[in-house]
Order: C-alpha cells, then structure tokens, then sequence
C-alpha cells in the first residue's frame, strides 16, 4: 500500500448510490454500491427518499472502508458528487419533511406558470424580466417544472404545512453534505437552477434580493453558498464511527453531477469536452465566458474551475432508454435479463448489437422517452420506434435504440458547436454508456469526431468528486488533471458509413418536424 492520500468519494446518481476510495491521482482503490428506488407517480411527480440515499452511502461505504484497500490515516477527506435540480425540504434539526422532487419532476408547471405570470416571455415587460434574468444568472426557471424553482412553489402551495415547517430548501448534495457535517450549505452549481442568485462573477456567485423576491420563496429558507472546492466541515464523529474512518476526515462540499463528469473526465481545458451517457446525457465544456443561447436551451453555468463557466446541454433520457427497454419490452429470460448488473449488460449489448448492421435494417428510435430538454425543450415529446417490418429482428431494435441516442446527441452537437465558436475535434466519453465498445464506435461514426473512452468510465463522477476533495485539501490543483487522465481507447469515425448516418440525421431531424405536433395533442 502507498502512503498517497486518498479521497472517499460519493457518487449518488438516479439509480442507486455508489462510493469509491481514489487517489488524488486518480486511482480507483475500490468502489462498491447501493441501490435506491425511483417513485414515479401518476400527476408526474418524480421521488427519492433522502434517508434511503443516507442508508445506502452508509452500507456502501461501511463496507468499502471495511475491505481495508488504503491505512485509514490515508483517507483525508470525503466529498460527494450527486444527481443535479432534486429539492427536499428540511427542518432545523436536518431532518427531511417530505421525500426528495427529483429532477425529473413535473408537478411544479402549474405553480411556476401563476407565481411568474407575465415575467417569463419574450414580449413587453416581460421581455425586461427575461433578459435581466439570463443577464444575472444565465439563465430562467424551467416551464417543465423540472427545477427547483418550480418544486419550492410546488411545495409552498401544494404542501403548506410542510413548507411552513420548512427551515431550508436543499439540493441532493447540500442534504448529504448537511449529513455528513451539520451544516446547511449550497455550492456555486447546486444552487444555479434555484435562478436566485447572480453568477456574472464566477468566482463569487451570490443572491440577488430582487430575484430571491420574485422566487417567491422567504429569503430566509436559502441556505448559504460556499464554492464546491471549500473545505466545509469535519465529518461529524456518528457518521466517522459508523463508517470505521478516523475522527477529523474533511469535508469539501463537491458537485453536482455534471460538474463533477467533466473533472473526472479530465476534461478542464478550455472548450475541452466530455460526453456523458447515463439514465440522462449531457455534453459539457468549461468556456471562459458566460452566454446563453435560449433558442437551443443551453447555458455556460458556474462550476468547480475558478474563473470558468461549465457549457453543458442537457438530454433528457440517454441509457433509461435502455433500462426501459430492458426491463418493460423483453421479458424472456436471455443473456439480457440474466447478466443484470451495470457493467455486464453493456458486454452483453455488444454482442447483440454486433450482430447488426450500421443503420438498425432501416429501424429508427427517437429516445425521447421523458421529453426532450436540449436542443428542445419540449416535456411533450415521447419516444418512438420506426420502420419496423416483418423481417426486423430484435438485433435490430437494440442497436435502433443505440444509434437514436447518438442521433440526438448529434442533434445538440451543432448548436454545442456553435455556442464555442469551434468545431469539435474529440470528445472523451464517460458514464455506464461508455463501458460499451460498440456504442463508442456508433458515438464516433454517428458524431463524425474522434472519441475516447476514459478508463474506468463508470467511476467517472466520483473521480471527479475526489479530484474536487484534493483540490480543495491543496494536493493537487485542476491543471494537474489533464495529465492524470488514463484514456483505455480512441475510436475514430468509420468513412463508411458516413453517408449512412448522415441520411439517417436527416430522417432523424424529420421525425420531430412531423412528430412534435401531435407529440404535443397527446400529452399535453
């Protein structure tokens, strides 16, 4: 065993809980997981219970602790990475009042359309509002309803003795921070999509009064904001106990997912970007500038880097499709359902998709299977299987499915493009998506760029936790991380089917021109 320090890093995402020990160069010791349910519930509501997430990261984290990977003096610090835009409401002793409204929850619409009636719009008066909003944070509530913005409103009118109760509104990473240390805290990104704060300074984000007014949320109820790097408390001496580390480890208050990719991904480089294919996707860049683009819903956001903004775009549902694809559409048990656990179903995704041509057999997905967020905004949108005939195969559908999100994610990459001011040379692919060869390969011919496949890609969000943690001990700083990134493979653009995939995007791009109406009279 090595003396380097060691960071124990959280990484909670929508499907379950996972820690690993890392070494501030990078070194996954050991990782292990918990999972934690999704409540979906029939008005669009979205849940998480938070002490579920707290049990899980203390079995979890017990456990990997327990195996004896590094000499505890090692372990310096613990910092979290967790799942972006969840809201639960807690009372002053941290004890949470209600589950947590996930970010993909849309019960908020209604109260955020009548608390912001006529601010939000791009004529008269409203216009003013609108760009003094983009102006000061970037950005504006969501008409989703899928943001804090809207699940504070949700949970003042919809919930009124909760919210009477309420004595901070937390995000899923000032929760478990507020567990592990006590302390009610927001960093400079889980605060962003509150849209009360103003973010021209990027290394001294803060409230604003008028848009803390206008929230229509007491003032009073916002916890204090502290930069994801900022040491922030000692873990209290329960949660040491519980775990076997030593009294005094550190806490550095972390990031949001997002935020924490694109460190992991070793991407901090200006205009350098990473990929991430989870249950959502996002692409992600640090830019030197702050800007909008409202046509295509994408924003440079503060982050975890002084003096830099995070572009990210945000796509709604990446491998859910897959999940859903899995567990609801293929019922006989195969090699499918029987090898179940993440790093072997995209093995097993491989094989299968192997066996298919570029271009599915002429199949078609479009994986909006809980709208759209980027380069749309569009909660209406469903997903969509085409061109299936009698002499498709199930081969054909699972690589459709695969092939439809690298479309969608060609589709935000033109306006990404634009938004740098530069074309994309390569990309580093993180998340559960990039275990799979194949899909790389796909991601690569589809997006016509060079992709490379970080090691460990799965582990990506807690790499980058704990590379926030070492940076905030001092150990290292973010321009070390470049050079500390392992790439396993680069996959480089096949020119053969080029021409394939480039008539396929154009179909793509037709489906939502002739679909998103009727999309729309559904759903709405």
């Amino acid at each position: 065993m090595s003396d380097e320090s060691v960071i124990l890093a959280m990484d909670l995402g929508t499907s379950g809980m996972k820690v690993a020990l890392i070494t501030v160069g990078g070194k996954v010791l050991g990782w292990d997981s918990e999972p934690v349910k999704l409540i979906l519930t029939q008005d669009g509501g979205a849940e998480q219970d938070p002490q579920e997430w707290w049990q899980a990261f203390l079995k979890a984290a017990g456990r990997l602790v327990a195996r004896g990977l590094t000499p505890l003096d090692n372990i310096k610090a613990v910092c979290c990475s967790t799942q972006g835009e969840g809201t639960i409401p807690v009372d002053q002793n941290g004890n949470a009042l209600m589950n947590c409204v996930l970010w993909m929850d849309m019960r908020g619409e209604k109260f955020l359309k009548q608390q912001f009636k006529g601010l939000i719009n791009m004529t008269g008066a409203g216009l003013n509002n609108t760009l003094r909003w983009i102006r000061l944070t970037g950005g504006m509530p969501s008409m989703t309803g899928k943001d804090p913005a809207a699940h504070m409103l949700l949970i003042r009118d919809a919930y009124p003795e909760v919210y009477a109760r309420t004595y901070k509104f937390l995000n899923v990473l000032d929760f478990l921070n507020l567990k592990l240390t006590g302390r009610f805290t927001a960093t400079f990104d889980s605060i962003l999509t509150s849209w009360v704060t103003d973010n021209r300074d990027p290394d001294r984000i803060h409230y604003d009064a008028d848009l803390v007014k206008r929230s229509g949320i007491d003032s009073d109820k916002l916890p204090e904001i502290v930069k994801c790097t900022d040491i922030i408390g000692e873990i209290k001496c329960e949660v040491a106990d519980a775990l076997g580390l030593n009294p005094g480890v550190k806490v550095v208050a972390g990031a949001i997912d997002n935020t924490a990719a694109a460190i992991g991904a070793g991407t901090v480089g200006d205009f350098d970007t990473h990929l991430y294919i989870g249950t959502s996707s996002w692409m992600a860049a640090h830019v030197p500038f702050k800007k909008t683009d409202i046509v295509s819903s994408m924003a440079s956001v503060p982050c975890a880097v002084p003096g830099r903004y995070l572009l990210n775009a945000l796509q709604a549902t990446a491998g859910g499709n897959l999940t859903f694809l899995r567990d609801n559409i293929i019922y006989h048990k195969d090699e499918l359902l029987q090898e179940a656990d993440v790093p072997d179903i995209f093995k097993v995704l491989d094989q299968i998709t192997e066996r298919t041509p570029a271009g599915s057999n002429g199949v078609i997905y479009t994986p909006w299977i809980w709208g759209e967020r980027a380069p749309v905004e569009d909660r209406t949108l469903r997903a969509g299987i085409y061109n299936l005939s009698l002499n498709n195969h199930r081969e054909d559908i699972i690589r459709a499915f695969l092939e439809g999100i690298a479309m969608n994610t060609r589709w935000l990459m033109n306006p990404f493009e634009k938004f740098m001011g530069r074309k994309l040379q390569r990309i580093n692919i993180v998340g559960g998506g990039a275990q799979s060869n194949v899909w790389c390969q796909i991601f690569a011919d589809v997006l016509n760029v060079e992709i490379r496949q970080v090691s460990d890609p799965v582990q990506a969000n807690a790499r980058g936790a704990a590379w926030i943690g070492a940076v905030g001990l001092g150990e290292i700083k973010f321009g070390d991380l470049q050079a500390l990134t392992q790439i396993s493979r680069t996959y480089t653009p096949n020119a053969a089917n080029r021409v394939l995939y480039d008539d396929r995007f154009d179909l793509f791009k037709t489906i939502y021109k002739q679909m998103n109406g009727i999309y729309r009279k559904l759903n709405s």
